[in-house]
């Protein structure tokens, strides 16, 4: 709760603790086993930065933080806690919070979106686990999407966009560097088996736009985004995907403020060891970058887990806000892990951190917080005030009012599909295919023509040669009948002719004259006819 524009996180006696609002963008931690109390140090944190006007964002893991958006419950348990710590003297009431419910499923909350485009191939090679080839190549497609003007929005357009890119592989190699068929498969494989665990949920339009969850209600205070994660959290690549592209775009959206009298943002991410699980080193190191420049932009992250040697070092230093609950040692690891975490307090003589780190009830921690210096305060022993909003799960009517009651229900509860590369490449491939379809098409119409014709011309041939046959054949009926007549006459003419000058010779009543004139006229009535048939 706030007291004296402070942070009043946990009471020891008459000792207090508090964050510093100035102090809260130095990062922090919330560390301890199960059933230590993270859950209700989270709240007490959450609600108290929206009492002084900084939103925050959180995921809910259990589904006992929605509760903040109703007043607390009053109980005998509570009443007693609050006499304990002596609330009343510091004006405790029990409220609630103004709260937007966000899921990748729309089932809890309103649907929370980014693009492919938006979310980079650099965090996609990371949750499709690819090795470094595959991830040049992954970096190669998505410069070609650019270069050719294709919105990458979903998975299905990365899908669509690496089958195409694995088509025309050769072409683009040329010019892109080589491109082999085997890791395009590779990544489609991976893109496979992630759908399967519901990452295409999370890719679309409209894209979550920062204004719409870094605002303040209209009594100035912080709006408490909650994202419900109970599904999401048993699909540790697409929650750890999920969390790393919103403090990147955070990150990258947010202006340089330098130092403020509070943060402008508080972001929690809870099981924080899943987002450093098989961390390559290049994002570990974006990571560890993102983390050192975000406080200059005003913001503040906040990391929950039950072992604090989950996270690396290089970020684990950067925590200056922490609340250590419960540690116990069961394994040689453990007791390893125990030491590091004691040895990562500044030491306080009058208190044994090893011993009292075991022996933590819940709600009770070890606390060290930034002073107004930005150094580490002593570890103490302290035990962690009640939230002011109800503890626990809401029942779906109350959730449902308070998501349709937010001011951009309307804004994000219907998806976009705008045209993108799915689209655009599909219709490129239709239209290939009808191209080539008229083709093959027209190649068959011209065959057929050609077939036709070439039938045609047989055809014509054909009756050209019959009719030169009939023809022929005419022409030797005439030419025999010709022959006949004329050998007739020929011998008759010749017979008369020759008659009449052996007649002269022999007398017209002799046989030799007859026979003589026969002969000879046969013979000169045919050499009149050759001489007539050759000319």
């Amino acid at each position: 709760m706030v007291t004296n524009e402070k942070i009043l996180m946990a009471k020891n006696g008459d000792k207090e603790f508090y964050i510093l609002p100035k102090m809260a963008n130095r990062h922090g931690l919330i560390a301890g086993g199960t059933g230590s109390g993270k859950t209700i140090t989270l709240k007490v944190m959450a609600e108290s930065f929206s009492d002084i006007g900084v939103p925050v964002f959180l995921a809910d893991v259990k589904g006992d933080l929605a509760g903040m958006c109703e007043e607390g419950i009053d109980s005998d348990d509570m009443k007693k806690r609050i006499e304990k710590f002596g609330l009343n003297d510091y004006g405790f009431s029990y409220k609630k919070y103004p709260t937007q419910f966000f899921e990748i499923d729309r089932k809890y909350g309103l649907p929370i979106r980014t693009t492919i485009s938006e979310f980079g191939p650099t965090l996609l090679s990371h949750i499709f686990e690819l090795n470094q080839t595959q991830s040049d190549i992954l970096n190669v497609v998505f410069k070609i999407a650019d270069d050719e003007g294709l919105l990458l929005l979903d998975l299905k357009d990365l899908k669509k966009m690496l089958e195409y890119v694995g088509e025309n592989s050769k072409e683009f190699s040329s010019a892109y560097g080589n491109i082999t068929k085997p890791s395009i498969q590779s990544i489609l494989r991976a893109m496979v088996s992630l759908e399967q665990e519901g990452i295409d949920k999370l890719f679309g339009e409209p894209e979550l736009e920062l204004s719409d969850i870094i605002k303040t209600d209209a009594n100035g205070r912080g709006v408490i985004n909650i994202i419900h994660s109970q599904s999401l959290i048993l699909s540790p690549r697409v929650y750890s995907a999920f969390m790393l592209w919103l403090i990147s775009e955070i990150y990258e959206t947010m202006p340089e403020v330098g130092d403020l009298d509070k943060p402008k943002f508080v972001f929690f991410f809870d099981e924080a060891h899943i987002l450093f699980n098989d961390c390559s080193p290049a994002l570990l190191k974006k990571i560890d970058q993102m983390a050192k420049l975000i406080r200059s932009k005003g913001v503040g992250l906040y990391f929950i887990t039950q072992d604090p040697t989950d996270i690396p070092d290089t970020i684990l230093q950067q925590l200056g806000n922490k609340v250590q609950h419960v540690h116990r040692s069961y394994t040689a690891k453990d007791k390893r892990n125990h030491k590091a975490i004691c040895d990562s307090f500044r030491e306080n003589k009058d208190l044994n951190i090893s011993e009292v780190l075991e022996t933590l009830g819940t709600g009770e921690a070890l606390v060290s917080f930034l002073d107004e210096k930005g150094a580490p305060s002593m570890v103490d022993f302290a035990k962690v005030l009640p939230p002011q909003s109800k503890m626990g799960t809401i029942d779906d009517d109350t959730r449902d009012k308070v998501i349709k009651s937010s001011t951009i229900y309307t804004k994000y509860i219907k998806d976009d599909d705008r045209e993108s590369a799915y689209e655009i490449l599909n219709k490129k491939a239709e239209e290939a295919l009808k191209q080539n379809n008229d083709l093959e098409t027209n190649k068959k119409l011209d065959k057929e023509q050609e077939k036709i014709a070439k039938a045609e011309q047989k055809a014509y041939e054909k009756a050209l040669k019959e009719e030169a046959k009939r023809q022929e054949k005419a022409t030797k009926r005439m030419n025999t009948a010709i022959k006949s007549v004329m050998r007739s006459t020929g011998s008759t003419l010749g017979r008369e002719v020759t008659r009449s000058l052996t007649s002269a010779i022999f007398g017209s009543n002799s046989k030799t004259a007859s026979r003589v004139a026969g002969n000879i006229g046969s013979a000169l009535g045919r050499n009149i006819l050759g001489t007539l048939l050759k000319g």
